[in-house]
């Protein structure tokens, strides 16, 4: 890290660009920096679902998934530049082998929802899942590692399996999905 940031405001961006890692200025409304501000908020997000009281393991696995994401907001903002690989991957993997052992198998669709922390959960996950759609629409348009979009596909399914675990694990269980329960509009009578 050869910058330390002494001054927080610099004006540079006043005119609607922005500097990159390797010393580039885009446009803040890039592709490049759109998949940039969509992971600093899932990590803003994983942040949130810290401050809830979560089992040991769980906390530890979601510090570690906040570096992995500044790693990554480091790869995407250096364009050519690689900080994720296949060995982070298999970590995700291996956290959802587990957490997922202990879960009773899904007959149905579940809503987001439950306790707190598992609510939190699921709205990391959505957010997941719009920062993996900005990178792939960057991937479109330049080089994106592949290990950088199979890291936020399996840390959205993570996060979902985590939410179910969290339930569990607060004495609730998941939200199933009733279909037609809102009582929306009626088919008129004959």
């Amino acid at each position: 890290m050869g910058h330390r940031l002494t001054k927080i405001y610099t004006r540079t961006g006043d005119a609607g660009e922005t500097g990159l890692g390797d010393g580039s200025r885009v446009p803040k409304d890039s592709l490049r920096v759109h998949a940039l501000g969509e992971i600093d908020e899932l990590n803003s997000a994983i942040g949130l679902l810290l401050t809830e009281q979560l089992p040991a393991g769980v906390s530890d696995a979601l510090a570690g998934i906040q570096h992995d994401l500044f790693d990554l907001g480091g790869e995407v903002c250096i364009p050519g530049h690689t900080s994720i690989d296949d060995k982070q991957v298999t970590r995700l993997e291996l956290l959802l082998d587990g957490y997922n052992r202990d879960l009773p198998p899904l007959k149905e669709f579940i809503l987001p929802g439950g306790t707190r922390a598992a609510s939190i959960a699921h709205l990391a996950r959505t957010v997941c899942r719009r920062a993996e759609r900005a990178l792939v629409s960057l991937a479109r348009a330049e080089t994106v590692g592949s290990a950088a979009r199979k890291y936020l596909n399996r840390l959205s399914d993570l996060l979902f399996v985590l939410a179910r675990a969290l339930n569990r694990e607060g004495g609730g269980s998941d939200v199933l999905w009733q279909p037609g329960r809102s009582g929306g509009k009626k088919k008129p009578s004959a």
